[in-house]
């Protein structure tokens, strides 16, 4: 493979007078990577976006929104909360499905300085007046579920002011999508810090109350340019190893996002990635393989992907062989480590595509690494090198660098790292050193810089002082051709302290016992590593809001039983 042409790609590209060329500035006391180049704001990347009047940008079920009327109703938003009194450093949010309504409201209150407070649309209404209370937003913007959690909730401490979208109902008190955007104005004239809040998102963690990380107008936009610059540095490589020039010309991207937009990987990484260039977007009512492969004929969409699930759904679904899906270039899977075997067997299954993963978090504002193609293909088990304005390291438990190619807990800085959390100095303090972010991720560096991740750090199965990484026996039980999806976790032994469990569920028509499931495991993994405890389940897993299996309520269901 070509890692020397990467990293001379790296050279050029991030070096002085380069189209993504670094420097160090100061941020909150810390010395940061950062981009020389990079817009303001995302208010900058979104009036960029005027040249594209008359190409379609939301696609949603029948509805077609150009540019032109994006920009008009994004307008119109932001003038009105102007005219509300709502000034930068107001906090906004949104609590609805992935409806078109939520990007321009995204763009709105980012244009004129406002923070975007993106909540889960899957909470409850004890967890809605929890994000609420935490984030305190002057007005939300509500869909009609979320508003019916919302509205006359006893323990919202706060009043913000409610506007229903894509609602039937009238509601007392309530104020209608349709009347602010009915009237034109002009987009408020706002200058905006590039180190304010752009949006509170949401950690989604699966114990205790989740934590609103501060994720800033510097952070999103180098995000952007990560992104754009992982795209780049692979083709400067690949030409320069292969002397094959570029197509004269590329169709425009249409991103299939299947995963909500109230977190990075579908709003931070799928949209700002397309609509920076003027491509479309398709958005799903909710996730459904079927309907995803109805979507890529009928729009042809050049990209999808979501969670690792989603992507193995799309190929293992009994329409993928009668579907055109000749127009994807790309099948990116995010949000959770890849299994290798789902790298090659997208590579194989769709003859125009290549698979692709990043690896980021939400306290990164987006991604970490990136990594596509023939460099995927090639190390599958990897999550691509670092985006140049991240330094990392891998460290021991006291917080000292360990070799290249030994495990430690990832640490990264960058001006992509979150300011902090909302109203959690202690979890701040407790997450970023220096500037530094703890990921709680495990993970090993190889010599060309690719890093590859073992597991969580709390997510681990201690046998008998043995360390095992859930996602090393996950990735080994998927090769098996039978195995639709698997989870992997510690249960309880009074000899060894834990053993390995697996739950797995079959793909439809498939059988397979525990013991061959055992047998076909034994080739791939030390004996001490081998499921103990194995389920074959009858249904597919439960998941959150981003599509990742609940392994806590897989566990604690099928260990209490």
């Amino acid at each position: 493979m070509y890692y020397k042409e990467l990293a001379a790609a790296r050279e050029k590209l991030t070096g002085p007078g380069g189209d993504f060329e670094i420097i160090e500035t100061e941020i909150l006391g810390n010395k940061i990577r950062d981009f020389k180049n990079r817009p303001n704001s995302i208010r900058d990347i979104w009036l960029s976006t005027t040249q594209f009047a008359d190409r379609t940008y939301l696609v949603y079920e029948q509805d077609r929104i150009s540019y032109l009327e994006s920009h008009r109703q994004v307008s119109s938003v932001a003038g009105w909360l102007f005219e509300q009194g709502v000034r930068p450093g107001d906090r906004v949010a949104i609590a609805m499905r992935n409806y078109p309504e939520w990007m321009l409201i995204y763009w709105a209150c980012t244009s004129i300085g406002v923070a975007v407070v993106g909540m889960n649309a899957w909470w409850t209404e004890p967890e809605m007046a929890y994000g609420i209370n935490d984030a305190a937003p002057k007005y939300i913007f509500a869909d009609a579920e979320r508003l019916a959690r919302i509205a006359n909730n006893p323990d919202i401490e706060t009043q913000p002011v409610l506007v229903a979208v894509r609602t039937e109902e009238t509601h007392e008190g309530v104020l209608d999508w349709t009347d602010i955007i009915r009237t034109d104005r002009n987009m408020p004239d706002v200058s905006v810090d590039p180190d304010s809040d752009a949006c509170i998102f949401y950690t989604s963690g699966t114990t205790g109350f989740p934590k609103g990380a501060q994720l800033t107008h510097r952070g999103c936009v180098a995000n952007l340019l990560n992104m754009q610059y992982a795209a780049a540095s692979s083709m400067l490589a690949m030409q320069a190893a292969t002397g094959l020039e570029p197509p004269e010309t590329m169709p425009l991207p249409v991103a299939l996002i299947t995963t909500p937009l109230f977190h990075v990987t579908a709003n931070n990484c799928g949209a700002y990635r397309v609509t920076a260039v003027g491509g479309t977007i398709v958005l799903m009512y909710r996730w459904d393989a079927g309907e995803a492969l109805r979507l890529i004929e009928r729009e042809r969409v050049t990209s999808a992907g979501g969670v690792p699930v989603m992507g193995r759904e799309l190929i293992n679904h009994p329409d993928f062989d009668k579907t055109d899906t000749s127009s994807l270039l790309a099948i990116s899977c995010g949000g959770a480590q890849v299994p290798p075997d789902q790298v090659q067997k997208i590579d194989d299954r769709i003859q125009t595509a290549r698979p692709g993963t990043g690896y980021g978090m939400t306290e990164t504002c987006g991604i970490i690494t990136s990594v596509a193609g023939d460099f995927f293909v090639d190390k599958p088990d990897s999550a691509g090198p670092a985006m140049p304005n991240f330094e990392v390291k891998c460290v021991d438990d006291a917080g000292n660098e360990v070799p290249v190619g030994e495990l430690g807990e990832l640490w990264v800085r960058g001006s992509s790292v979150i300011k902090g959390y909302i109203n959690r100095p202690e979890a701040t303090a407790e997450s970023i050193t220096d500037g530094w972010l703890h990921t709680g991720d495990i993970a090993r560096l190889d010599e060309h810089g690719f890093i590859y991740l073992v597991d969580r750090k709390k997510d681990m199965v201690l046998r008998g002082g043995e360390n095992i990484y859930c996602v090393e026996v996950e990735a080994a039980i998927y090769h098996h051709p039978a195995v639709a999806e698997c989870c992997v976790f510690g249960v309880p032994d009074e000899r060894l302290g834990e053993e390995v469990g697996a739950a797995v569920y079959l793909k439809p028509g498939e059988t397979l016992s525990v013991e061959d499931l055992k047998a076909h495991c034994a080739g791939r993994l030390a004996k001490f590593k081998i499921p103990t405890h194995v389920w074959i389940c009858p249904d597919p897993f439960p998941r959150n809001a981003s599509g990742k299996f609940l392994k806590r309520d897989v566990r604690a269901q099928l260990v209490s039983a």
